[in-house]
């Protein structure tokens, strides 16, 4: 180990200037046994720099090589892993850790004790040695008498130590001067000897001469105690002198303190004097103005309003602890709690006499307007009132008590005053629905009660006939003179739906103006506390329960400001969800179609008003009255359901277009029209759906049941007439509902040609399908002339039967059968006659052929051509 230090010392660490201390022969722990070398270095320049350098051997050679070094002051853990039991495993901590496995215990011992000294002696940092033996520490610390650096220990830790440069100068300036050293060491030697001695006896002279004078020293000394004795006898006789002045000065300054104690005193007394006269002092004028003011003029009111706050700050000041125990204050605050009272009373008995005065005053003018269909307006007495909203507020925050009971007041008149004036506003809505004359009896409408006795809408009750036109019914069942039904229907309709728009344009400005009045004139805001006498209670209110609690003395709101307004319009407007209700269901008495004006104006101003609040009492009573309108609608369309389910045909006249098919025609141009840009469309387009397919279902049950009229022809003029009426109307969600109907019109009209044509030919239709027949059999076509049912024979016979004269014969018996098929109401007559000839022109093209094909070379032919089918044709249609 000796052999392979000094290698490294000369080959590596000597030419960085550095010096080997200690060497350790490590393996990494748990990997495959490379050997290298850890080496503790210390520079030979100043400062010393301490390294732990890792050292391995080439791969390429027998020389070493420098691989990793790190700097002893990075190194924060060696983990010698057991004090007790020896192990050459230890970790030495710098960036992380590394683990090491020593060649032998003796090694990696010297190593630590050398990292150990190198720390105590150039680094002095807090290195932590774990699980490393104290008795190997305590080895490396030098003893009591041998603490210097350049004792033992240096010699400890240094092997040898080279001369610096200053030492080498020394030593040949020295040697310079005695030629003979190195070549006679000991006449060197003998000579330095001497001149030691020289110097030592130089030293004992020096000290000898020196006494003389310690001793000159030591008298000195002796003179300077004593002078040093007189100076503290002065010194205690002035502190004697100086007591009773000190004394003296004592007094003077505790009288002082006391004086500037007393001073701060005073002025802490007038400030709190001042504190309570500045907060506490209510004005001669206010406390008149809270006693007697005048609460009828805008003057007097201000006077009032303006005291009020005036005595409210004076109560609500934030007293100093204390304050509240002085005889003053106390009287003082129950002067404030007695004008607070008394006013409270005064100003509670004032609004109620002003709440009674409106409900007369109103009363007055319901008469002028018991004709026009307006509403009364409240807008002159919600502004005299709100001249009292400072002093509500105020009355809410200092006698929540009195402020509720004003506000029960209130809405116990107010609910009456609107409840006659809104009854009477619908009395005379309904009235100008229905008029005073026989047909508003009719609906149970009787002078100005305004009640419904009546039962189902006789519009409702008619019944579908088998062909006539359903408004002709209506017209003479409601016997309204010359006028016809339809244009009597519109009339009445549009009557109807300006006079819901006038109900429902009037009641919501009404409602609107009431809600704003009572947040402002009531200060309904959400309220934490409110001062005010302890008791648990409960207010109840017909449109629902303001509830109170109180904890402590202090009653806490439970609702919020919107929830007490809701509840006093609730109370207030009680009347209207049940007149609304009541008008809804005269209109729907009247005409069931109704429902589709009241569905598209109840639901724009429901929309209206969720846009403005949709918690208001507006927005929830309009989507209560939505509902009932909805429900009406839906049972408007379901009883235009049942109508069709319970149709009856006439067994002896033609069907032609069904009553209900005219119906829904009648349904959707007037929904069309109502619903244009409605909010509501998803309603209707859902109802159609409806509707159309109990139409489709309802005209397929009465084409199956018809007997005088063919089921081709009841489809194919009801389906034409539906077709028609999609087409026109343009109805998106009908599309396919569109096209289907075009598509039965089709397919019936091609049965009904079809199975027209076979009776005029009949007996050439019979003969040519059994010529087919044999064809399908297997029989070639040329040979179909040798069937003896089917020769060249029968089949002139068959020909001669059908001259020109029959065929137009026979045609013309065709035209007027299917005349007496069709409805004039459709004109579907040319059509289906151009689609006979049509027919007919191919049914007699195929004959043509199959002769040419089956009975080739005979010269058999019709005896009528195509031109001749297209004159009979055209002269049959002129001809009727």
């Amino acid at each position: 180990m000796t052999a392979i230090k000094h290698a490294l010392q000369r080959d590596i660490f000597t030419p960085n200037d550095e010096r080997l201390l200690s060497i350790v022969n490590v393996c990494k722990a748990g990997k495959k046994k490379r050997n290298c070398f850890l080496c503790a270095t210390v520079t030979t320049e100043r400062p010393v720099q301490v390294n732990v350098v890792k050292v391995k051997k080439s791969d390429k050679g027998d020389f070493y090589k420098r691989q990793t070094a790190w700097a002893l002051r990075d190194l924060a853990v060696v983990d010698a892993k057991d004090a007790v039991k020896e192990s050459p495993e230890f970790d030495l901590h710098f960036d992380k850790v590394y683990k090491w496995v020593a060649s032998s215990t003796v090694e990696k011992n010297t190593f630590i004790s050398c990292i150990w000294k190198l720390n105590q002696r150039y680094l002095r940092k807090k290195i932590d040695f774990t699980n490393v033996s104290s008795q190997l520490l305590e080895e490396s610390v030098p003893s009591g008498e041998n603490q210097s650096v350049a004792g033992g220990d240096e010699e400890a830790v240094d092997e040898y130590q080279e001369l610096n440069a200053r030492e080498e100068q020394d030593i040949e300036i020295m040697m310079e001067g005695c030629e003979y050293a190195i070549s006679n060491a000991e006449a060197f030697a003998e000579k330095l000897s001497r001149e030691l001695q020289v110097l030592d006896g130089a030293n004992i002279q020096s000290i000898m001469a020196s006494e003389k004078q310690v001793n000159i020293l030591m008298k000195l000394l002796d003179e300077a105690l004593k002078e040093v004795d007189q100076i503290e006898l002065k010194l205690s006789s002035y502190e004697e002198m100086l007591q009773s002045v000190k004394e003296q000065m004592d007094q003077i300054s505790e009288s002082n303190h006391l004086i500037h104690l007393s001073n701060t005193n005073n002025v802490k007394l007038l400030s709190e004097i001042e504190f309570l006269v500045n907060h506490m002092d209510l004005a001669k004028g206010h406390i008149k103005a809270l006693q007697e003011g005048d609460l009828t003029s805008s003057r007097g009111i201000e006077a009032c309003t303006n005291a009020a706050d005036a005595l409210l700050q004076c109560m609500n000041v934030a007293l100093r602890p204390g304050h509240d125990m002085l005889h003053a204050v106390k009287q003082q605050q129950q002067r404030f709690s007695d004008l607070r009272e008394q006013f409270a009373r005064r100003l509670a008995s004032h609004l109620n006499s002003v709440f009674v005065q409106q409900g007369h005053d109103q009363s007055s003018t319901l008469a002028q307007h018991s004709v026009e269909l307006t509403l009364p307006n409240h807008h002159p007495f919600h502004r005299d009132l709100l001249r009292y909203a400072k002093l509500m507020e105020w009355l809410k925050n200092t006698d929540y008590g009195k402020y509720e009971g004003l506000t029960k007041n209130y809405m116990d008149y107010l609910s009456r005053l609107y409840e006659r004036e809104i009854k009477d506003f619908f009395e005379v809505a309904k009235i100008k629905m229905t008029g005073t004359t026989r047909e508003g009896k009719k609906f149970g409408l009787h002078g100005s009660s305004g009640k419904l006795t009546g039962s189902t809408s006789s519009l409702n009750k008619l019944s579908v006939q088998s062909s006539g036109n359903r408004r002709s019914q209506s017209s003479s069942l409601l016997d309204m003179g010359n006028m016809s039904a339809s244009d009597l229907d519109v009339a009445d309709r549009t009557k109807f739906d300006k006079i819901f728009e006038q109900v429902l344009s009037e009641l919501e400005p009404l409602c609107l103006a009431e809600q704003d009045f009572i947040s402002k004139f009531f200060k309904l805001q959400q309220h934490q506390s409110i001062s005010g006498t302890a008791t648990n209670e409960a207010e109840e209110m017909d449109g629902g329960t303001l509830s109170r609690s109180y904890t402590s003395g202090v009653p806490q709101t439970i609702l919020s400001e919107k929830d007490m307004i809701r509840q006093m319009m609730t109370k207030i407007f009680r009347c209207i969800e049940p007149e609304l209700n009541n008008l809804i269901a005269l209109g729907d008495k009247i005409d069931s179609f109704n429902s589709l004006y009241m569905l598209v104006k109840m639901s724009h101003h429901v929309w209206t008003a969720q846009n403005v609040d949709p918690a208001s009492f507006l927005s929830t009573t309009l989507g209560n009255v939505l509902v009932t309108v909805k429900r009406n609608f839906d049972k408007c369309i379901s009883n235009q359901m049942k109508q069709m389910d319970e149709v009856k045909i006439s067994k002896k006249s033609k069907v032609g277009i069904l009553p209900f098919v005219a119906e829904f025609e009648e349904f959707a141009a007037l929904a069309e029209s109502i619903f244009k840009n409605a909010e509501r469309r998803g309603d209707l387009d859902k109802a159609y759906i409806k509707l159309i397919r109990a139409v489709f279902v309802s005209v397929e049950k009465v084409a199956n049941e018809s007997q005088k009229t063919p089921r081709d022809v009841v489809m194919m003029e009801n389906f034409h007439h539906i077709f028609a009426t999609l087409s026109r109307l343009k109805i998106s969600c009908l599309e396919a509902e569109k096209k289907e109907a075009k598509q039965k019109y089709t397919d019936h009209l091609q049965s009904y040609v079809i199975y027209s044509l076979g009776q005029p030919l009949e007996k050439l239709n019979h003969f040519f399908e059994g010529v087919e027949a044999r064809v399908a059999q297997g029989i070639r076509e040329e040979e179909v002339s040798y069937q003896l049912a089917f020769n060249k024979q029968e089949l002139r016979k068959v020909i001669k039967e059908y001259p020109g004269k029959e065929v137009k014969k026979g045609l013309d018996n065709l035209y007027k059968k299917v005349d007496k098929h069709l409805c004039e109401e459709e004109n579907l007559l040319q059509v289906v006659w151009h689609s006979m000839q049509d027919e007919f022109i191919r049914q007699y093209k195929h004959f043509e052929g199959l002769i040419a094909r089956c009975y080739p070379g005979s010269g058999i032919t019709m005896e009528f051509t195509i031109q001749d089918i297209l004159d009979y044709c055209s002269s049959i249609a002129q001809s009727h």
